[in-house]
């Protein structure tokens, strides 16, 4: 299957498919993490070069989500160009798509997720609201439920790469998209 990642960095989705055995390729304005297929750049550059079998993508989420509502009425530009790139994802002829997001106005201005889940529900000893919306996939099923539920991304200290710390998909979400979802 060919995947596209759209909007990551870290490579964890990307490679999670790839040992999965699909074709895969990651894409952001960051450079990877993890050496691997990725691409540097806008995504829209690579959306119509290959006709893609599931796209996962993960939108920043700066002028979306909920933790930074206190700055809404200053970002309303932002917020307005934000959500016109998320529908854009959402309406791409890709026949299976999953946008992921934390808790986020995407839920009032465009529709309700499909789904939540949680770091705990997949190996993770922690808590952090992640939103699902979904095109021709099931919902993920649990794979390894835990305890120790901490919220160890709510109480990271602000710093220069907190967004990219906040913002990395754990592995056992992305392993468990690569065999559900592939």
């Amino acid at each position: 299957m060919k995947v596209l990642v759209a909007c990551e960095y870290s490579g964890i989705v990307r490679d999670a498919f790839i040992n999965a055995g699909h074709d895969a390729l990651s894409c952001d304005f960051e450079p990877t993490e993890r050496k691997g297929p990725h691409y540097e750049g806008d995504v829209r550059d690579v959306l119509y070069s290959q006709n893609w079998d599931l796209m996962v993508c993960h939108p920043p989420c700066t002028h979306l989500a909920v933790s930074g509502a206190r700055w809404f009425k200053d970002k309303q530009i932002e917020q307005k160009e934000a959500l016109e790139f998320v529908k854009m994802l959402m309406k791409v002829n890709i026949n299976k798509i999953a946008l992921e997001n934390p808790i986020s106005i995407i839920s009032s201005r465009i529709r309700k997720p499909d789904q939540i889940i949680q770091p705990w529900q997949f190996g993770h000893g922690e808590t952090k609201a992640t939103c699902l919306w979904l095109k021709g996939l099931p919902k993920l099923l649990p794979t390894n439920v835990v305890s120790g539920r901490e919220a160890r991304v709510h109480k990271m200290a602000p710093s220069e790469n907190r967004w990219k710390e906040r913002s990395r998909t754990y592995t056992g979400i992305a392993q468990a998209m690569a065999e559900q979802w592939g």
